[in-house]
């Protein structure tokens, strides 16, 4: 396998503890727990997770030339797998996230957008690579400027140097600028060269409304709840508009996966087009893996995500795939890393994916 390069949205995590009481009531002391300090969005969520499973990855991204920023470097150095080729701009400050998460409840972000409102991609050099993942353009405002021109540009780029496109999407916030931008004419205009991509039932609601009355409800095997029908629903739409490979997240539910004709997969770059007869005319749906315990859902569906496209990398089949991007997601819901090891133990179907290097000590 080639190099994969995750690119796009980059934050720091600032996440205190905090019981179930906390609150915000001005005026008040809430004691809160320790600060938990990590890599946020999804080229860190992504990108961390691909490099837990065993690529070699390198992430591009927009920071700050502020403290935050060298926080961002620090960690990507620190890992062996992960390749820093970061943009410092002096004109915004790198982003963060504060994550408010009271125990037992959803979480809740507090978002500084900063450095990513100036990332477009127009200075990623995408080489030599088999795979470029672009993460979260609902919250780069750069890259979907001009109903998308910027992002139609790079995924222009990445299909003329044949390497494969992936695209993950956010929630749309209705209230920002974002929200007031026509997302179905931009997913028209970019998914015609996007040959993957894994948004979430919620992405999508929030970005295109509710499916239209009088729309065709699909059925098929494993659509056992209305979030999977919906899903389904947004697949299909998805490929109707150009996208090759469509994996869509129905959270606790299940994930629902979809394809298109075979000369439409062998048109997706190096790591797509070799898989073009097994992953054809797909329409799959894979349960959840339980997680062993519930710690929090902050990153689980980038690492699901990156479980698809490590298996994709891998030449699985694709419900070899969707197991893996399952166990990826269950592994951080319990509060583990995505690592070999820890998604053998979850699903040991998955053990022929990975070498026995990877899966160190496992038993």
């Amino acid at each position: 396998m080639g190099e994969i390069v995750v690119a796009g949205h980059i934050c720091v995590d600032l996440a205190p503890a905090l019981s179930a009481s906390a609150r915000i009531e001005p005026g008040s002391l809430i004691d809160t727990g320790p600060l938990r300090i990590s890599l946020g969005g999804c080229v860190a969520n992504t990108g961390l997770a691909l490099a837990d499973l065993g690529s070699d990855v390198r992430l591009h991204a927009t920071v700050g030339d502020d403290e935050l920023g060298a926080i961002i470097a620090s960690r990507i150095d620190a890992h062996p797998r992960l390749h820093a080729a970061l943009e410092v701009t002096t004109r915004a400050a790198t982003s963060y996230s504060v994550v408010v998460e009271p125990a037992g409840l959803d979480r809740t972000f507090w978002h500084h957008t900063g450095a990513n409102e100036v990332f477009t991609g127009g200075h990623l050099p995408i080489g030599v690579a088999d795979l470029v993942h672009i993460g979260y353009p609902p919250l780069l405002p750069g890259i979907v400027a001009g109903e998308g021109a910027p992002l139609l540009a790079l995924l222009d780029r990445v299909r003329r140097a044949g390497a494969t496109s992936s695209m993950d999407l956010a929630v749309v916030d209705p209230t920002s600028t974002i929200g007031s931008l026509d997302w179905e004419l931009i997913l028209r205009r970019t998914l015609p060269l996007t040959d993957i991509v894994s948004p979430s039932v919620d992405d999508l609601r929030s970005a295109l409304g509710a499916l239209p009355a009088g729309s065709r409800t699909p059925s098929g095997p494993g659509l056992t709840t209305p979030a999977l029908v919906e899903a389904a629903a947004f697949a299909d739409r998805l490929l109707g508009w150009g996208a090759a490979v469509v994996a869509v997240s129905a959270g606790q539910d299940g994930l629902v996966l979809r394809s298109a004709h075979a000369d439409r997969l062998s048109r997706g770059g190096r790591l797509l087009a070799p898989l073009a007869a097994s992953w054809a005319d797909l329409r799959l749906v894979t349960p959840p893996v339980p997680a062993p315990e519930f710690v929090s859902t902050n990153g689980a569906g980038d690492a699901s995500t990156a479980g698809l496209l490590f298996a994709m990398s891998r030449g699985a089949a694709p419900q070899l795939a969707t197991e893996l991007a399952g166990a990826s997601a269950a592994a951080v819901i319990s509060g583990r890393r995505p690592t070999a090891a820890d998604v053998v133990r979850l699903r040991p179907s998955l053990r022929g994916l990975f070498s026995n290097e990877l899966l160190g000590t496992l038993r």
